[in-house]
């Protein structure tokens, strides 16, 4: 690590804005043709760690590899294999979607125009419409689809469904599985889209308090914890001990009992009190145990 099977490498990345540290010795891969979902609070950094991955600014250290080159020095390079979806959606405001694709088509060796304007059909985007005019969803449709235009070996897509509504989700999805199924091109995600992260991510980083504690194939990440439920009913002295054995990530307390969500290895310390059957969690709620108010140091 940094490795040569990876389109994408992160090794001890460290993040600052001045004397702010923003990320601490972030290290990850992401493999050829495979989703990677970095998941984050606002303002845990995954904008900031974008920018120094795409090479927009240095970080303070570690080591990146885009594509097996470092993004500072061999950017302009690297754009011609690269597609990106910004957080927010940016052009000109008074250039048109035909303008916009125009632009672009003469920007890279391989360029679809009939994909693109497939693509935009789908997306019921107006090709004669000036950029400033259309909609936050419809501004981040016509960037996809200028990502994609020249099917990149790698797409980066910083929050891509902020601010779009269930049907502008879901068409923003299918069309990056066809993509996907099609060119298999190597994807990496931030989002607060959860269900789309389990449709379409292969492995998962969380980041945490300016660290990424959590880097895990999806499915391993699901298997690996569970919620257990303790009645009121249990004497709290033994209750306090048992959640001290079973080391959980998140406690939460409410008037009807305790639920605390635990790593499976460690459930085997468990098995002195009645706790309802273990339940099984989503991304979404394995997410929130890890960095919500109920997560443990």
């Amino acid at each position: 690590m940094p490795n040569s099977d990876s389109d994408l490498s992160l090794q001890d990345v460290s993040i600052a804005y001045g004397r702010r540290s923003v990320l601490q010795n972030v290290t990850f891969r992401v493999r050829p043709g495979t989703t990677y979902a970095l998941l984050g609070r606002n303002g845990t950094g995954k904008s900031s760690l974008i920018r120094s991955i795409l090479g927009q600014r240095p970080q303070r250290e570690g080591q990146i590899r885009l594509l097996g080159k470092d993004p500072w020095k061999r950017r302009k390079s690297l754009m011609n294999e690269i597609g990106v979806v910004p957080e927010t959606p940016d052009a000109p405001p008074r250039m048109t979607v035909t303008q916009l694709l125009r632009f672009c088509s003469r920007l890279y060796t391989r360029w679809s125009r009939k994909e693109t304007r497939a693509r935009l059909d789908r997306f019921s985007i107006p090709l004669d419409i000036p950029f400033g005019r259309l909609s936050r969803g419809q501004k981040t449709q016509v960037h996809l689809t200028l990502a994609l235009g020249h099917h990149p070996r790698l797409l980066i897509l910083d929050d891509p469904t902020l601010g779009l509504d269930a049907v502008a989700r879901k068409a923003l999805f299918e069309e990056l599985v066809s993509e996907m199924a099609e060119h298999k091109p190597t994807i990496l995600i931030t989002t607060h889209d959860f269900l789309g992260v389990e449709r379409l991510a292969e492995r998962v980083g969380i980041l945490h308090q300016g660290r990424l504690v959590m880097d895990e194939e999806v499915d391993a990440l699901k298997h690996g914890f569970r919620k257990l439920m303790f009645s009121n009913k249990i004497d709290p002295a033994q209750l306090a001990h048992e959640l001290e054995a079973l080391q959980p990530i998140a406690v939460e307390t409410s008037s009807w009992g305790t639920e605390a969500v635990v790593a499976v290895a460690s459930t085997g310390a468990s098995g002195a009190l009645p706790a309802i059957p273990a339940t099984a969690l989503s991304v979404e709620e394995i997410f929130i145990a890890i960095t919500g108010q109920g997560a443990q140091a």
